[in-house]
Order: structure tokens, then C-alpha cells, then sequence
């Protein structure tokens, strides 16, 4: 039924999307627009794949692969390398990522809390949020140091690895916990959590003392101190981290380190308007 009493919510209606909005079947999607975005997030993950790879892995024929490539990369989306002959992730493709990060005050409001919290450990400064059961690295500070930890802006994580992904999965309860775990946890070092009770365990104890440590669960020879950014609700946004060798970044530093960390994660979480909600009883 039409909402004849209010003329003004029917005008904003129309502006930003038509009547049927909702309604994801067939009729409203463009099978060859979707087709296209399949492949361009397809090459996003990898650092360079041929056509005949890329056509075999998505079990597509290699001519549409092709004319789908064809056509992003007439807008930039995709490159071509001729010696190579692989296909690459194109700068358009930045640019447009580039313009999400500016829809959002966190990155602008982050970029001088991470540089003071840069400079107070002498380690890189990290910002994450979750995305689709992943920690997506949105910016990093990093240190002035010769040997350091790198994540470019757009990096893709798995949460039970990462400091931040950790800091996170802590601040989630019920269902939603769940979910991350029900995949099964991959071991990418020694030191990697991988059972559900094990991780449980960890995000007990970074609810209680308010930071997680990742101890060379990622890669070996670094390590991670994470803390968690709140938003208006009191609910988990991003987290910041600072991340280096373990060389630097010695258990015995932990505790030391962890103050600016946290103290860098209330300032943003105070930027943003965010509320820290309070510990856990009985912490």
C-alpha cells in the first residue's frame, strides 16, 4: 500500500531506490554485472593469475572470462601484463576502495591517534575492522625501525590469528561467536590457535585484562598487542593494534606496551562519540 499520508518519505523512496528494493530474485539482478564483480573479486585475491587459470578455478568458459576482462579493464578495474601474460588488480580498482575509506571519520579520526601511539612504542600502528568473518586492515602508521610489520590498507586476515581479529571475536557473544568458529580454525604457525576451547579460553582473558597478544600465531618472528574501538552503543567498531619483531616485542614488554594501546583505542573510541561499556563482572 501506497503511504499517501506521507508524501515527503515517498519522495526520498523514489530518489534512492525504487519500490521493489528488497527483492533480491532474478528479475533484479544483472547476471553479466554479476558475473563481472565474480571476477574482479576473484583476481583482487591473488598477485597475478592467466586467463586459463583463472577460467578453470571459477569454472567459467575462458571466452566469457575473457570479454569480462576486457571490459574492466577498459575501466581500469583490471590490467593486463603482456610478458607475464597474467591479469593483475587494477589502480581503478584502488581508487574506488580509496573512496569507502573516506565515506568514514574512523580512518581520518584514527590517523593522529596512530601516529602519537607509533611514536610512544617505536612499533606500527594498525586500524581494523571485520569484514565478512575477516580483520581488514584499513590503515597503518609505521615505524621509523629497519625491520617492521607491513599491512597494507585492504589486507584481509583471519580473525583467530590476528591481535585485532582477536580484540574483536572477544567483544562477540551468542550466535554471531559462533559462526567464526563453526569453520574450523587454520593453523598458519606453530603457535596458532586452532580448537574452539583454546580460543574461548584467549578471549576470556582479553575481556578481562582489555587487550589480546597475539604471540607469533600469524607469522614467526612477530607479534601483536590489540585493543578494541567503541562505537555510540557501546559496541565493538575496529580495533588498533601495534604490531613488530619479536626481538622488540618481548613478553616481558607486554604489559608496558599495552597501556598505550588501550589508551590509543579509548581516545579513537572518545573521537568517534563511542562508549566504552564496562568490564565483565567480576573482573
Amino acid at each position: 500500500m501506497e503511504n499517501h499520508d506521507n508524501p515527503a518519505a515517498a519522495k526520498r523512496r523514489a530518489r534512492g531506490r525504487p519500490r521493489d528494493w528488497d527483492d533480491k530474485t532474478s528479475q533484479n539482478t544483472i547476471k553479466s554485472l554479476d558475473r563481472a564483480m565474480q571476477v574482479l573479486e576473484f583476481i583482487s585475491k591473488r598477485q597475478g593469475m592467466a586467463l586459463s587459470a583463472i577460467s578453470e578455478e571459477m569454472g567459467q568458459s575462458a571466452s566469457t572470462v575473457y570479454r569480462v576482462l576486457v571490459t574492466l579493464e577498459g575501466r581500469g578495474l583490471v590490467e593486463f601484463d603482456p610478458e607475464e601474460q597474467l591479469w593483475h588488480i587494477g589502480p581503478r580498482a584502488f581508487t574506488i576502495g580509496s573512496r569507502f575509506l573516506r565515506r568514514t571519520s574512523l580512518v581520518e579520526r584514527a590517523r593522529p591517534i596512530m601516529r602519537k601511539l607509533m611514536e610512544a612504542t617505536g612499533e606500527t600502528a594498525n586500524l581494523g575492522v571485520e569484514r565478512e568473518g575477516k580483520v581488514l586492515f584499513l590503515s597503518q602508521v609505521e615505524t621509523h625501525a629497519n625491520i617492521r610489520a607491513f599491512f597494507p590498507p585492504g589486507t584481509l586476515s583471519d580473525m583467530h590469528s590476528s591481535g585485532i581479529g582477536k580484540t574483536l571475536l572477544a567483544q562477540m557473544e551468542g550466535e554471531r561467536l559462533a559462526r567464526h568458529l563453526a569453520g574450523g580454525l587454520q593453523a598458519f604457525t606453530p603457535h596458532t590457535i586452532v580448537t574452539a576451547e583454546a580460543l574461548q579460553a584467549d578471549l576470556a582473558r582479553i575481556r578481562a585484562r582489555g587487550f589480546a597478544f597475539d604471540d607469533e600465531e600469524r607469522s614467526i618472528g612477530m607479534r601483536c598487542i590489540a585493543a578494541p574501538v567503541f562505537g555510540i552503543a557501546g559496541e565493538v567498531v575496529a580495533g588498533i593494534s601495534v604490531s613488530g619483531p619479536t626481538s622488540r616485542l618481548t613478553p616481558e614488554q607486554v604489559a608496558q606496551l599495552s597501556q598505550p594501546v588501550i589508551a590509543a583505542a579509548e581516545a579513537l573510541t572518545q573521537s568517534i562519540g563511542g562508549v566504552v561499556p564496562p568490564p565483565p563482572t567480576g573482573v
